[in-house]
């Protein structure tokens, strides 16, 4: 229920705050105060548009935030209206929220039985809903969702599946031909740069076998250094037995040439050529895949990808056939729990019809129908699911829509043929005390009353009333004979304060209730007389 609801820069009003009760809470006030606002509010509140000429005034913004209680738990909503650009922003608690977030939230928290329920109330899929609430056993409802989502997940695979295949077959002469110029040079992920890698470290082995033979060259050409450096061994030997200090000398280019003779040895036995070093091989491959890559006009890594694609591609129209048979099982077997989840929910609903119209006929009659009015629905074939693969005829779903009639000598026809807009309302409240719950959404019955009077009013006074026992009720009201059974009244009133129009909105106390009950019964005497009858027929509202 809403416990607290505060409006500020809204049309006439700067601000307001009201703290509603559980039970029945009555608006009141002259035509044109300002009660609609107050709704208005309530409905931008929870998701509605609204536009920015009802932001006040030289205000920048219009705020409206409520304090609902749900069961055990309490939640903040809080809704600003921008006056310059028109944008909404939505609070759910502290946090940001969005305007399908309130959406979401509003069957917990509102119900409105006035001019925007009736529209609802004429809708063909509302009146489908609403019967199927009332099913003796809702699991019925859901096993055939299930089954018929499940069904249509299996229809939109095998149309996917069917899509692809017709789209792959055009191209498929032109996939055969570009996986045939794949397949012939068999590119592997990442071939290229290993290619190239060898055939540059291919060409820097052979500079180095080239610099290796020039070095042993250099040792064996004539005349040879070998024999240069034995002389020259020899010779500073004779020396140093004059001359000791060219001894080292000696020694020195002994070791020199030993070493020599040592590196011309392993020159001679320089690596052979790797086996794998086959440069024209390598260029030989690397042309390959250029000329793949020119005439698919794609990287290597791109080809690569592509001609896994093209095999996935073509083994799907090779095995496409296999799974549309596969999926034409499914489908058929599909279509078998499904007719018979609709045959079972088919009966659930006409029971459920039968019991609805019945309880629904009584209470109307009760609210000033003919004690002939009739309540039928109405059920019409729809095609719940055509089938897509398998053979068989399309399923069909029992819809169900109201038909009326308020008096007698006249034929059923649809609500939106015949029913007024008092009716309407009258037909709402009837389904509210039979569906309404305790701890479920507030109901708004705005003007509920329009078009009503005499024995019918209390009859519909007293249906609010017990209604009110179970759900909070938010009632704008002219009738003195309403107003008089709530729990709390409120007043709107319209004033000039600073040369400022404003409404304001008042909680009443028993002498302010009197009072008002007296001026909606015409004032004077006789308004006074007929309030304190109501009042002494009623309760006084808290």
């Amino acid at each position: 229920m809403i416990e607290v609801l505060r409006i500020k820069n809204l049309a006439l009003i700067d601000d307001l705050e009201l703290e509603f009760g559980p039970g029945l809470n009555v608006l009141s006030g002259e035509t044109g105060a300002g009660k609609s606002f107050i709704i208005s509010a309530v409905n931008f509140l929870t998701g509605e548009k609204m536009h920015t000429d009802l932001v006040r005034a030289g205000r920048d913004k219009a705020v409206v935030e409520a304090l609902f209680v749900l069961g055990d738990e309490e939640l903040i909503l809080r809704r600003e209206l921008v006056a310059d650009t028109g944008r909404s922003r939505v609070y759910v608690g502290d946090a940001l929220a969005s305007r399908e977030t309130l959406a979401a939230l509003r069957p917990k928290l509102l119900l409105h039985v006035s001019q925007h329920g009736q529209g609802r109330l004429l809708q063909p899929a509302f009146q489908a809903a609403l019967l199927d609430g009332f099913l003796p056993d809702p699991a019925l409802l859901t096993e055939k969702n299930r089954l018929a989502r499940e069904l249509g997940e299996v229809a939109a695979a095998i149309r996917d599946l069917d899509a692809k295949a017709a789209g792959l077959e055009e191209k498929r002469q032109f996939l055969e031909f570009q996986h045939a110029e794949i397949a012939k040079v068999n590119p592997l992920p990442g071939e290229e740069d290993e290619l190239v890698a060898r055939k540059a470290a291919l060409a820097e082995s052979r500079k180095a076998a080239q610099a290796l033979g020039r070095a042993l060259e250099c040792i064996e050409r004539q005349p040879p250094v070998l024999d240069a450096l034995a002389d020259l061994h020899r010779e500073l030997l004779h020396a140093g037995e004059i001359h000791e200090e060219f001894t080292a000398d000696a020694e020195a280019v002994a070791a020199f040439r030993h070493h020599l003779k040592d590196l011309a040895v392993r020159l001679r036995r320089r690596p052979a050529k790797a086996a794998d070093d086959d440069g024209e091989g390598i260029e030989k491959r690397l042309f390959e895949l250029a000329t793949l890559r020119r005439k698919l006009k794609r990287s290597l890594a791109e080809i690569v990808d592509l001609g896994r694609d093209i095999k996935e591609n073509l083994d799907f129209l090779d095995d496409c056939g296999l799974k549309r048979k596969q999926l034409a099982r499914d489908e058929a077997a599909g279509m078998a729990a499904l007719a018979q989840a609709l045959a079972a929910l088919g009966a659930a609903r006409r029971e459920a019809a039968a019991r609805l119209s019945a309880a629904l006929e009584d209470i109307l009659r009760g609210l000033g129908f003919s004690k002939d009015v009739r309540v039928i629905f109405d059920f019409t074939p729809v095609v719940a699911y055509t089938p897509v693969a398998c053979d068989g005829e399309p399923l069909t779903e029992d819809r169900a829509r109201v038909l009326w009639r308020p008096n007698p000598g006249q034929p059923p026809q649809p609500l939106d043929k015949i029913a007024s807009g008092g009716e309407l309302s009258r037909f709402l409240l009837a389904l509210m005390s039979l569906s309404a719950e305790p701890g479920g959404p507030t109901l708004i019955f705005d003007e509920i009353d329009a078009g009503i009077g005499g024995l019918t009013l209390t009859s519909v006074g007293s249906h609010i009333k017990k209604l009110a026992a179970t759900s909070q009720i938010l009632l704008i009201s002219h009738w003195p004979q309403l107003a008089s059974l709530a729990d709390r009244h409120f007043q709107v009133q319209k004033s000039v304060e600073d040369g400022q129009t404003v409404t304001r909105c008042l909680r009443l106390d028993a002498d302010g209730v009197a009072a008002e009950l007296a001026r909606m019964a015409g004032g004077g005497e006789a308004g006074a007389e007929m309030a304190r009858r109501l009042l002494e027929n009623g309760d006084t509202p808290a």
